[in-house]
């Protein structure tokens, strides 16, 4: 691991910012929190449940999800996590992780000492308020994903999760003309939705051949995006930004 410098929080901030305000003293000290970077591999586990984090993982760059396995080995995502994101947060305060936490695509990580965020929690009063929601959205974002599979049927669960990764990429500025890059795989999302890769492969057909969905390698582009929310179900209430 190396040193990493004060930009590496960029993202993170302004994932901050995109749910509520901060003073230019806070972004500073947010700026200033030590970093030390990883590159990881695609499909790399990077935090395994049982294990006792002395550190939160930032994701600066790619894609990862959160996810449990039943005792055959079968996976279910639980929740898919962008740059700016800190997944593994409640490390803070849970000695003991009950998540797994694994790249979705190359990554690259940054990890942030528990003791350097409790420091700056002490001195900066306000960041605790802002981490604690930033906790509070994640589990509302866990509450509508229990929604979404349990209730919804594949079409709506697929232009769900597609209308969630837009407005999260968008709020911290990595969508361009309603383009996304998008490093999923079909049976990622199958993971992630409770179907099968098969039925993924057609929904998301059925997405294109609706004129919902526009599928370039792995980018996504939105031509319709009021349309897209309809086929979703889609409510940007529990993502509770700032813009919506």
């Amino acid at each position: 691991m190396a040193t990493a410098l004060p930009s590496h929080t960029y993202l993170m901030i302004r994932k901050l910012e995109s749910q509520i305000s901060l003073t230019a003293v806070e972004k500073q000290a947010l700026q200033a929190l030590p970093v030390q970077t990883q590159d990881v591999k695609s499909n790399q586990d990077i935090v395994k449940m049982g294990e006792q984090p002395t550190h939160c993982c930032l994701l600066l760059e790619g894609f990862s999800c959160v996810y449990k396995l039943t005792l055959e080995g079968k996976r279910q995502i639980m929740s898919l996590h962008i740059p700016g994101d800190m997944p593994d947060l409640q490390s803070l305060h849970l000695k003991v992780i009950d998540i797994n936490i694994a790249s979705l695509s190359p990554c690259k990580l940054g990890f942030i000492k528990h003791e350097d965020l409790h420091l700056l929690f002490e001195r900066h009063p306000r960041l605790t308020a802002a981490f604690w929601h930033e906790t509070l959205v994640d589990a509302s974002i866990f509450r509508e994903w229990l929604l979404n599979v349990g209730q919804r049927e594949g079409y709506s669960r697929i232009a769900h999760i597609i209308c969630e990764l837009m407005l999260r990429l968008k709020a911290v500025g990595l969508v361009e003309n309603s383009t996304f890059y998008m490093p999923i795989t079909q049976a990622e999302l199958a993971d992630a939705t409770g179907m099968t890769p098969v039925h993924v492969n057609r929904v998301l057909q059925a997405l294109r051949n609706d004129g919902l969905i526009k599928i370039n390698r792995r980018k996504i582009t939105i031509p319709n995006w009021q349309k897209l929310q309809e086929a979703g179900e889609f409510d940007p209430l529990y993502l509770h930004l700032k813009n919506q």
